[in-house]
């Protein structure tokens, strides 16, 4: 008999008619002998409207206070699957984060897991009951609960499948796997059939929605058999694992993009050791995370920095470089939200040389500015108008796939 993990997003669970398909997915693998843990993300748009509601009530609701009121929208969801299981008629029971020994840091709003108990949901499996866990929260040090940041229900699933040490851990969305781009959005985008821990590491950074990035770097710590498929269909899904098929000839696994981003540029900076720690170190002591930064070559005896934040971001790291002028001696700063991120990411990319030649042909080919560049062994990034995001991802798409094919 196999332990099987199973998670299913908000849209999975939306209405009751969704929340009777996901009990019939969970209840079909368990007359198969399958021990069954299940994780649920809230119904729908739930989480957006329990924020609107702290919204009216205090803008500035403490972070505290938000974790509270965001954990009910997934114990609304596993009360409502547990009970149209029990409906079916077989054993079933819901746990919260807590109950589940789910304990996490006290970092609210965007917890990290430290351990997992799993005494108690060991307990309810040698019970022959099928375990509906409440994704996206935990308890800290404190006794307080805590929530793992928006898309977070994909990381306890996989925490939870390294625990327990399932035998499969399967996530399950409204798209029937991973694709070469969105297929919402990208005509001719392909669904991948498998994809390594580090190309879907990459892509969930770089925008693609399928999967949260930090249950992917989990999946790949704990070696986790992943697979990503769809509640609507009954088709199989994208492995993720270590090592793909024909992985060296594969150039290009996918395009993504991410207009979550803003650029600053800190112009006319003093052209001597120690300015680009002065910066960053600033930054992070600040817990703003950059991402794509370039220097220019000095000149007349000074230089230029610019790089990426998130958008959320953005005001504050402007407020703390303003604050620091004069350590920084900066004559000016830039910024910008009108921009995104556009990337390609492939694992055999480092052995097939002109990969970032060909993007680039395909932006030049359409008239699309590059105002960034970034590079790594299995992706190249390049920063776009935002206007331009969507285009470029359509002829990136369009320039790989039809000289290479899917990989």
């Amino acid at each position: 008999m196999s332990l099987i993990v199973q998670k299913f997003g908000g849209s999975s669970v939306a209405d009751a008619d969704k929340i009777r398909n996901v009990a019939r997915i969970i209840t079909e693998q368990y007359r198969k002998g399958h021990s069954m843990v299940v994780v649920l993300s809230a119904q729908g748009d739930t989480t957006d409207d329990l924020i609107e509601k702290a919204q009216e009530i205090n803008p500035r609701g403490s972070k505290r206070e938000m974790d509270m009121l965001l954990s009910t929208g997934e114990q609304i969801s596993i009360a409502l699957c547990s009970m149209a299981i029990e409906a079916m008629g077989y054993q079933v029971i819901s746990l919260t984060g807590w109950q589940a020994g789910m304990r996490t840091d006290s970092g609210y709003g965007a917890a990290r897991i430290k351990n997992i108990n799993t005494e108690r949901i060991r307990a309810e499996l040698d019970k022959n009951r099928i375990v509906i866990v409440a994704g996206f929260q935990g308890l800290n040090k404190y006794d307080d609960i805590t929530t793992l940041g928006r898309g977070g229900s994909d990381t306890p699933a996989v925490a939870l499948a390294a625990a327990l040490h399932a035998d499969l851990c399967q996530i399950y969305t409204d798209v029937d796997g991973v694709y070469t781009a969105d297929p919402r959005f990208v005509t001719g985008a392909r669904k991948l059939s498998e994809i390594t821990y580090d190309e879907m590491l990459e892509l969930a950074s770089l925008g693609a929605q399928v999967l949260h990035n930090r249950s992917v770097e989990m999946a790949k710590r704990y070696n986790v058999n992943l697979e990503v498929l769809s509640s609507f269909t009954n088709q199989p899904g994208t492995k993720v694992k270590e090592v793909v098929k024909n992985m060296e000839k594969s150039h290009v696994s996918g395009v993504a993009k991410d207009k979550d981003i803003a650029r600053l540029a800190l112009v006319g900076l003093a052209h001597e050791p120690g300015i680009a720690f002065k910066i960053f170190s600033l930054l992070a002591r600040n817990k703003v995370n950059v991402d794509i930064i370039l220097q220019s070559i000095g000149r007349e005896g000074s230089k230029d920095i610019s790089f990426t934040v998130k958008k959320a971001d953005m005001e504050q790291a402007q407020k703390i470089l303003e604050e620091n002028r004069d350590i920084i001696n900066f004559q000016s700063i830039e910024v910008t939200d009108k921009i995104a991120k556009v990337s390609i990411v492939g694992a055999g990319m480092i052995n097939n040389p002109g990969v970032a030649a060909t993007m680039f042909e395909a932006l030049f080919d359409a008239g699309i500015n590059i105002n960034m560049i970034s590079t790594s062994e299995i992706k190249v990034s390049v920063l776009v108008d935002e206007n331009d995001a969507d285009r470029a991802v359509q002829v990136i798409h369009d320039k790989f796939f039809s000289l290479y094919g899917a990989g």
